[in-house]
């Protein structure tokens, strides 16, 4: 699975938890190991679609700079109003993706300039992750299809450490050599 697939791929899995989050579990914190500071769910969507609505613009190759604050009112939306606006900055965002043309592309991030592909990793490797900490935090199926395991195994296997080293991957946790291949693509992520 080529990387605009598997951000596609992503997004969609993350969108099917998200809209299955009831009023009453907006309030629910994510494990710490994860997102490094406390965050909720609420936090962590209302995020996710200020993150979303940037895609388009960094792909485009514009700035903070020449973009400003136009994003800004996203990060105090309220949870009445996530579920609408997730859906829709997230299918804008997948709608970008598959429009790019060029993975080479040099696109300017707060923490440095990156080529498209390795800012589409970036995003993959929390939108994947993060889906199936929110499922299972939840309480509904954190079951990822078979294609998206052996993609996101494919894809992270080499840089899992890096990805440890700078810390959106918790501590690689031990599993059986007959585990099965999600139970196996967790583990690396740190998860269980």
């Amino acid at each position: 699975m080529e990387i605009k697939d598997l951000y596609v791929a992503s997004n969609q899995a993350e969108q099917k938890v998200v809209a299955q989050i009831a009023d009453a579990q907006w309030c629910l914190a994510m494990p710490e190991k994860i997102t490094r500071v406390p965050m909720t769910l609420e936090e962590v969507v209302r995020y996710h679609i200020w993150d979303d609505a940037w895609l388009p613009d960094v792909l485009a190759g514009k700035t903070k700079e020449t973009v400003g604050d136009a994003h800004e009112h996203l990060l105090t939306l309220t949870a009445e109003n996530l579920h609408a606006e997730f859906a829709a900055h997230n299918q804008r965002a997948i709608a970008a993706v598959r429009a790019l043309d060029d993975l080479d592309r040099t696109v300017h991030l707060s923490y440095g300039d990156f080529p498209a592909r390795e800012y589409l990793q970036h995003n993959v490797s929390v939108r994947a992750f993060w889906s199936y900490d929110m499922a299972k935090l939840i309480g509904v199926d954190a079951t990822m299809a078979d294609a998206l395991v052996e993609a996101l195994t494919d894809e992270f296997t080499p840089v899992a450490e890096t990805y440890r080293r700078i810390g959106h991957f918790p501590p690689a946790i031990e599993v059986p050599a007959d585990a099965n291949p999600q139970s196996t693509l967790l583990a690396m992520a740190g998860r269980e």
